[in-house]
């Protein structure tokens, strides 16, 4: 096992069409405004900006981020990060239901290493609490993307 590689899976069922939910989540630089684990997310250029993200833990992670894939006829999202945290994450995003039901089932995966010293030292020990660090920011990631969808 490769102590160092995270491999991360969430699925999110939002009650708004796939179309809104990509709109939110293709504008990385308002983050920072409904999910509170991003701290900051600063533009660099069309394609590319830095994130720095934290859950409970202590620990800031600092990444740059660049889009791979950008396509919302397919509702697919997908973007390199090197920094804190080195390789990929995507978000995919389908429709569910039928009628007054219909909604966006949002797939996002992400496959890391860990590239920070201190979480390469924490690795074995602190593997389990890394991963719940992730799970609580995924959970508060789409209660936040939820108030925000009801908001456009």
């Amino acid at each position: 096992m490769d102590w160092f590689r995270y491999r991360f899976r969430s699925v999110w069922r939002l009650a708004a069409p796939p179309a809104a939910v990509y709109a939110v989540l293709e504008r990385g630089e308002d983050y920072p405004q409904w999910w509170p684990q991003v701290r900051e997310v600063v533009t660099l250029d069309e394609r590319t900006g830095t994130a720095r993200f934290r859950s409970f833990l202590p620990i800031d992670l600092v990444v740059t981020v660049e889009t791979r894939r950008g396509d919302p006829v397919a509702g697919v999202l997908e973007a390199s990060l090197r920094g804190d945290l080195e390789g990929w994450a995507r978000w995919t995003l389908t429709p569910y239901g039928t009628g007054a039901g219909t909604g966006t089932r949002a797939l996002y995966e992400q496959e890391v290493e860990v590239t920070r010293p201190l979480m390469r030292r924490l690795a074995v020990p602190g593997r389990p609490v890394f991963r719940a660090n992730h799970a609580l920011m995924m959970r508060a990631g789409r209660r936040g993307l939820a108030a925000r969808l009801r908001l456009v």
